[in-house]
């Protein structure tokens, strides 16, 4: 799973956003590093939509523009799930093999950042 796709799945995770909520919620999560542009996302909110990891939680009208809420689906939910216990366990390794480094973590690396 690519890290975009990822974020906005834990974007949803609590609650249902619309689409520029989401992009703010991606934005907060990754600490300023991903910035969805709005094609980006509404592809991937298709996309999610199509593979029914997400859904139309609601439309409302907002000032005469319609305005669609996205929820994570509990099929969404089990593969964030699964992504998160990959990425611990990849994480996990990456770290061992660093302890096992001559000089342990910190030769060379700035652990927590």
């Amino acid at each position: 799973m690519q890290e975009p796709t990822f974020l906005i799945l834990t974007a949803l995770a609590a609650a249902p956003r619309h689409g520029y909520g989401v992009i703010q919620a991606v934005e907060e999560l990754s600490g300023g590093t991903v910035k969805l542009r709005a094609g980006t996302l509404y592809g991937a909110l298709d996309r999610l939509a199509e593979q029914e990891l997400i859904t139309v939680d609601r439309e409302e009208a907002v000032e005469g523009r319609l305005r669609r809420y996205y929820r994570l689906t509990d099929a969404g939910a089990g593969v964030l799930a699964g992504e998160i216990s990959r990425l611990r366990r990849n994480a996990e390794a990456a770290e061992e093999q660093l302890r096992r480094r001559p000089g342990g973590l910190a030769a060379g690396f700035a652990y927590g950042r």
